[in-house]
């Protein structure tokens, strides 16, 4: 993975009486953070895993985790079996390890020429525009892929709980696969080859309250990286929006529920029939917002392509097969904006070059 240029800490300097922002935080660049008429668009799918998953009503529910995955690109997951306890903890030990003094933060601070640790991600000049975050980034699975100086490091009971949070949220992550797969017809073995020990890293943000709320973006508008995005907000406070017919929607967390996402990944194994979508964070001037995003995705030793019993002459194969491991290299050598590296990987993008 390549690296990106450490950054101050916007927790710290949120704790300034500021008026205005600094500059590097003024996105011009960016559509305004507010919704023309959100309240006109329905509000994001929500699935019953436990109805999924039980005999009855499964059909119904399968339906609409298809239909959720083909239209939105996101849903809302409910009974999801992740006991609501280990949530807590994870909640309450992520807010206080925010909450680290500086001094201790240090220690987990990005190194020059990583990606992993306190920063920001894509940051690679000094005059680049910054997000209006704190971000620790972390890869957990499989453990062979964990730095020495990071999570083994991490303080007791912040690192216990995360460990256990890893391996729920990876059997978690591989049931959804599993029933996705169910959904659109492709044999569970291929889903199983490709993301059974896959890798995993989990992203912790922190949006402090902005002087200048209007002028800031708390997360670029992208589209992730890897397979499937599984996303836990940690108190109320609204700010991820999505990318619906050209307007941002605003999506309310229903407590206890994951919001779940389509990676760039999802998108060329199901041969684009699940899109990634693009969304993006918006912060404001009153409360700091924290959430955890824990990315699931193929093994990093593996292939990827579209998988092949999608493919017929009437729909043939969209994206170019590639390596999972020479996929992320160019993912992380380039700012995303939106969707455009997965234009990159596109079929007809080689034949128009040749």
């Amino acid at each position: 993975m390549s690296s990106s240029l450490p950054v101050p800490s916007v927790q710290e300097l949120a704790k300034e009486p500021l008026t205005t922002l600094p500059p590097r935080y003024v996105r011009s660049d960016q559509d305004p953070p507010f919704t023309s008429n959100a309240t006109s668009l329905p509000p994001l799918p929500v699935i019953d895993l436990q109805k999924l998953l039980s005999g009855d009503l499964t059909d119904s529910e399968l339906d609409k985790l298809h239909d959720a995955c083909k239209e939105w690109g996101f849903f809302q997951l409910i009974n999801h079996g992740v006991s609501s306890s280990l949530v807590e903890k994870v909640k309450i030990e992520t807010q206080e390890f925010f909450n680290l003094p500086m001094e201790e933060k240090k220690k987990y601070w990005q190194k020059e020429g990583d990606t992993e640790g306190f920063g920001q991600l894509f940051v690679f000049s000094e005059e680049q525009k910054l997000d209006w975050v704190d971000m620790f980034f972390v890869n957990t699975l499989p453990i062979h892929l964990r730095k020495p100086h990071l999570f083994p490091k991490l303080p007791l009971p912040f690192r216990e709980i995360l460990e256990a949070y890893s391996v729920e949220l990876r059997d978690l992550a591989m049931t959804i696969l599993y029933q996705m797969a169910k959904a659109l017809g492709i044999e569970a073995d291929y889903f199983k080859e490709l993301f059974e020990e896959g890798r995993q890293a989990i992203g912790m943000n922190y949006y402090p309250p902005c002087p200048q709320p209007e002028l800031a973006i708390g997360l670029n508008p992208h589209s992730d990286a890897g397979g499937l995005t599984i996303l836990l907000q940690l108190n109320e406070v609204e700010g991820l929006q999505i990318k619906k017919n050209g307007m941002w929607v605003p999506v309310q967390p229903l407590p206890g529920a994951f919001i779940i996402n389509i990676g760039n990944i999802l998108e060329i194994v199901t041969n684009g029939i699940y899109p990634s979508i693009e969304h993006r964070a918006v912060v404001n001037s009153v409360k700091e917002r924290l959430s955890i995003a824990t990315f699931y995705s193929p093994k990093i030793d593996g292939n990827m392509d579209p998988a092949p019993s999608l493919l017929t002459p009437e729909t043939p194969a969209l994206f170019k097969t590639m390596s999972v491991a020479d996929y992320f290299k160019g993912f992380f050598s380039r700012q995303p904006q939106g969707k455009s590296y997965l234009d990159v990987l596109r079929v007809q993008n080689e034949n128009e070059s040749g």
